[in-house]
C-alpha cells in the first residue's frame, strides 16, 4: 500500500483534500476519482506507479506550442479522473478501475532513464487526469528536476490550493482545459459543481509557481460555443494569465454521451480565433482541424 498525501480522518471516514470534490470516503471505498481509497482508516494512492499508457510524443501534441518547441516528452498515464465529461475521448482509461487489468508498474526511479533512452527532454503526465496521481507525479517530478528534464501536467485543472502547492515547485508546464465558463455548463458537461477552482489553480500555477501555462477549449456546438462564453474565456486568459498565454481552440467530434451533436463548424472555430485576437491574445491556435494558418501564431 502506498499512503496518499493530503487527507484527514473524520471519524471512520477520510476527508480527501486533493481536489475540490472534498470526498468523505468510507472504509473500503474510493473517492469520485476511483483511485484514492480508504483502507482501514488510511488513504491509499491505489494507482501509485501503475501506468496504462507510455509513449514518446512531441510536446506540440499535448498541445504545448510555446515551451521547448521541437522537443519530445515521455508521456505517462494511468486510470481514473475527477470529472465524468460527456465527450471524453479517453473514457476507456478515465473511467477504468485500477483492478480492471492492463496496468503495469513503472517506478519513479525508472522514468528518467527511460526518458533518456528515448531522447526525451521532458516528461508529461497525461492521457487520464494526473492530479489524482499526485504522489507519483511528485516523486517522478523531483527526479526529473534533478536530471534537468522538464515536466508537463496535461490536466483538467480541478485541484485544491494545497494540492497544487504540493506539486507546484516541481512542475514546469500547466496545460489546462477550460471546458466552459459558468457553473451550469460545468455541471452539465463535467459533473463538477463549479469551474472556479480550475481558473484559480491556473492563475496560481503561473503567479505562485512560475509555470508556463497554455489553455485548451474544446468548442462544442450548443454547449460552449456561444460568443459570451468564448469571449469570457479569452478575457480571463488576457487579464489573469497574460496576453502571451496560448489559447488552443479545438474542434469537437461527436463522441460518447454527446454523439448526437455535430462536429464543430469551421466557421465557429474561426470566430473563436477572431474573438481571441480581438481580446488581445497574441497566440490563438486552432486544433483538431486542418486549417491553413490555424496553428500559426495569431
Amino acid at each position: 500500500m502506498h499512503e496518499a498525501l493530503l487527507w484527514e480522518r473524520e471519524g471512520t471516514r477520510i476527508h480527501c483534500l486533493l481536489c475540490p470534490h472534498q470526498c468523505r470516503i468510507a472504509d473500503g471505498r474510493t473517492g469520485v476519482c476511483g483511485v484514492r481509497q480508504n483502507t482501514g482508516g488510511t488513504l491509499e494512492a491505489v494507482t501509485y506507479a501503475l501506468v496504462s499508457s507510455v509513449a514518446v510524443d512531441p510536446i506540440e501534441k499535448k498541445p504545448v506550442f510555446r515551451y521547448r518547441p521541437g522537443t519530445s516528452a515521455l508521456s505517462l498515464g494511468s486510470v481514473g479522473c475527477t470529472m465524468r465529461c460527456s465527450h471524453c475521448q479517453n473514457w476507456r482509461i478515465s473511467r477504468a478501475k485500477p483492478d480492471g487489468g492492463g496496468l503495469q508498474r513503472l517506478e519513479p526511479d525508472e522514468v528518467v532513464p527511460l526518458a533518456r533512452m528515448h531522447g526525451c527532454e521532458g516528461v508529461a503526465f497525461t492521457y487520464n487526469e494526473p492530479v489524482i496521481w499526485a504522489e507519483y507525479v511528485l516523486d517522478v517530478s523531483k527526479a526529473c528536476k534533478a536530471a534537468d528534464i522538464y515536466t508537463v501536467m496535461v490536466t483538467n485543472g480541478y485541484i485544491t490550493e494545497a494540492g497544487l502547492d504540493l506539486i507546484g515547485p516541481h512542475i514546469d508546464v500547466w496545460r489546462v482545459d477550460v471546458k466552459a465558463f459558468d457553473d451550469e455548463a460545468h455541471r452539465a458537461l463535467c459533473k463538477i459543481r463549479s469551474g472556479k477552482p480550475i481558473l484559480d489553480a491556473a492563475e496560481r500555477a503561473k503567479t505562485r509557481w512560475g509555470m508556463h501555462v497554455e489553455v485548451v477549449t474544446n468548442v462544442i456546438p450548443s454547449v460552449n460555443d456561444d460568443e459570451q462564453t468564448l469571449r469570457g474565456i479569452a478575457e480571463w486568459i488576457r487579464d489573469r494569465l497574460g496576453p502571451d498565454t496560448p489559447w488552443h481552440v479545438t474542434r469537437f467530434f461527436p463522441y460518447l454521451e454527446l454523439s448526437h451533436l455535430p462536429p464543430t463548424p469551421l466557421a465557429t472555430l474561426r470566430q473563436a480565433r477572431e474573438i481571441g485576437v480581438e481580446e488581445g491574445l497574441r497566440f490563438v491556435f486552432l486544433g483538431n482541424v486542418r486549417e491553413p494558418g490555424g496553428e500559426d501564431e495569431a
